[in-house]
This record gives C-alpha cells, sequence and structure tokens, in this order.
C-alpha cells in the first residue's frame, strides 16, 4: 500500500534494522542496572540525584525551560502547556519557556546539558533520565479519584489478517523507539514472554519514532499492526485524527505509570519548590490542560515517587536487560 509523503520521510531516517536500534539502545544504557551516573549522588537511597550540596553548583536561570514528551504533535501541546506556564511564571517569579523537543534523546541530552529545567519524560524514559540526566521526577497526572496510568495495546486494521495476537508472526509489527515502555520495552516482554513472539525470528520490527505515528500507520494501513499507548490513541480518538473503527485492539497489557514530571536535579532548591507548588497549585478546571487531557482520564497532579512508581517499568526493563548508564 502506498505510504503517506510524511511517514514515507520518517521511514527513510527511522528504517534502521532492529538489531542496529537495539546496539545502539544497549551502547547507551550499558553498566549495572540502575547505577546513578558518576556525577550523581544518592546518599538517601530514594534512587534519584540529590541535590549538591554546593551551592555554587545550584541552578538558578532567570528562564526556565520546560519540555513535554515528545509523543505527539509539539506544536498542539505548546499550546496546550501555554496557561500552566503562566502559572509557573506567576508561582516561580521566572520567564517560562516551552521547548518542544523531537525525540527521546534530545530531551534527556538537554537536560544532562543542563539547557532544560522542567520536564515531562514518557514512561519508558524516565529512568534512563534520572540515571542519566539527573532527572527528579515528583509529579504525575491522575484522574479526580487519583487513579491513573494507561495500558500498553497491540492494534492493528480491520481485514488485516491480524485476528489475533499470534498472527503478527511473519508479518511487520512497528514499535515507537528503544526507549519508549508501551512502544517497545514492554510489548518486546510480553510478546516473548507470553506468545513466545521475538523480533526478527517471528517478525520485522520496524520503528515509527513516535505514538502518533505508529496510530496513523495503521489507520492508514500503512503498518498490519503496532505497540503503542492507549492513552495516545483516545486522545487522537477524541480530537478526530483518527476514526475508532480504522484500528482493531489485539492485546491489552496491565496499568503503567503514565508521564512523570519533574526537575533537574540541581535546580536551586527553593526554585525547584516553587515549581512543585506550580504543579500541585494549577486550577485544572476549564483550562486547555483539561480539555486535553481529559481525553485520556485525567484531572489533576498527583505526587509520586520514582522508587514506588516506577517499579513495575525497572522490573520490564530488568527483563530486557536494560540498564541506565550513560558512558
Amino acid at each position: 500500500m502506498h505510504q503517506p509523503s510524511s511517514l514515507a520521510s520518517l521511514s527513510s531516517v527511522v528504517r534502521l534494522t532492529y538489531l542496529s536500534l537495539l546496539g545502539l539502545l544497549l551502547l547507551l544504557l550499558a553498566g549495572p542496572l540502575l547505577a546513578l551516573d558518576a556525577r550523581y549522588t544518592d546518599a538517601d537511597g530514594d534512587l534519584v540525584a540529590d541535590a549538591p550540596t554546593d551551592s555554587e553548583q545550584w541552578l538558578d536561570p532567570s528562564t526556565l525551560v520546560f519540555a513535554y514528551t515528545p509523543v505527539e504533535d509539539p506544536s498542539v501541546y505548546a499550546e496546550v502547556w501555554d496557561e500552566f506556564l503562566t502559572h509557573m511564571e506567576a508561582v516561580t517569579g521566572k520567564r517560562v519557556q516551552f521547548f518542544p523537543v523531537q525525540s527521546n534523546a534530545a530531551q534527556i541530552e538537554a537536560m544532562r546539558a543542563g539547557r532544560l529545567h522542567i520536564s515531562g519524560f514518557n514512561t519508558g524514559s524516565n529512568p534512563l533520565a534520572v540515571n542519566c540526566a539527573g532527572f527528579v521526577p515528583f509529579a504525575m497526572m491522575a484522574s479526580e479519584d487519583g487513579s491513573f496510568g494507561y495500558e500498553m495495546e497491540l492494534i492493528t486494521y480491520p481485514g488485516s489478517g491480524i485476528d489475533e495476537v499470534a498472527d503478527i508472526k511473519g508479518g511487520k509489527l512497528a514499535f515507537t523507539s528503544p526507549t519508549s515502555n508501551s512502544g517497545f520495552k514492554a510489548p518486546s516482554a510480553i510478546l516473548k514472554s507470553d506468545f513466545d513472539l521475538v523480533a526478527e525470528r517471528d517478525f520485522e520490527p520496524v520503528f515509527s519514532g513516535k505514538h502518533d505515528n505508529s496510530i496513523l500507520g495503521v489507520a492508514n494501513q500503512d503498518y498490519p499492526a503496532a505497540a503503542v499507548a492507549n492513552s495516545v490513541l483516545r486522545r487522537m480518538m477524541a480530537r478526530e485524527v483518527i476514526e475508532p473503527e480504522q484500528v482493531v485492539s489485539l492485546y491489552k497489557s496491565q496499568t503503567f505509570p503514565t508521564t512523570g514530571y519533574g526537575v533537574v536535579y540541581n535546580l536551586k532548591p527553593e526554585l525547584a519548590d516553587k515549581v512543585k507548588d506550580a504543579f500541585f497549585s494549577f486550577p485544572w478546571e476549564g483550562s486547555k490542560l483539561q480539555e486535553e487531557f481529559k481525553q485520556s482520564g485525567e484531572a489533576q497532579f498527583i505526587p509520586i515517587t520514582f522508587k514506588e512508581h516506577w517499579e513495575v517499568i525497572r522490573k520490564i526493563d530488568a527483563a530486557n536487560g536494560v540498564s541506565y548508564d550513560c558512558k
């Protein structure tokens, strides 16, 4: 089937072989599981970097830079986050700038280099951001009753010839990127353990770059199947980017934590506290955030810890042989 020009352009960039992508991932992540990079310390054992004891090492920028995980079109989310960033400016007394990142790798590198101060990292890249970039997550979106999370779904399109997960064998399956939990790591572990399906051996893996690309690829019948986060799928349906009848769900996983929000470890502690206050005092009612994220059930920010809420993700990474050293 003819591939849309946007997907064709993307494919020319991201259609590396599975082994090349996996090799790059393992090169980035080679080292002891859960070991913080050598530049960080964790004296309290909470698995995230401690703030420097030397105030000379604190960051106190005149402009705070915020990034949202590169799940969908950055231009859409710049507007969605505009009211929130205005609120953060009022709370912190700082100018706040939205930084539209194009990839998880660019987002992590920006924070590691000190150019990104506040961010939402997606589920799968959270551990890498914590261990390699000094990310300290403290908040997550949740519903009004405090419940949270999303599921990984394997999807296909009607008439694809794939009626159950086993039918993926011999064909192609679209992943998003090697750092994504629901777009790569979780489905890889689940397909192997529950269905004895292994990429390259049993099916050809392709990489779309983002969840919306995978979803559009299936809806437009360019990919026979894909592994995606169903929170993104629901939002795209709500915005009528795709129609519900364009996709069929083959499998839904257990619930995973969603995007984790936090700051870089060496942000001036007083300023970091104000950033936290901005998250937990933001008035959701009538906001653009509410309008966008109500489609996937979120209605507030709740406090979280990396040690507790990302335990299941660290277990999935361990099952996949993933570690987090950045050298």
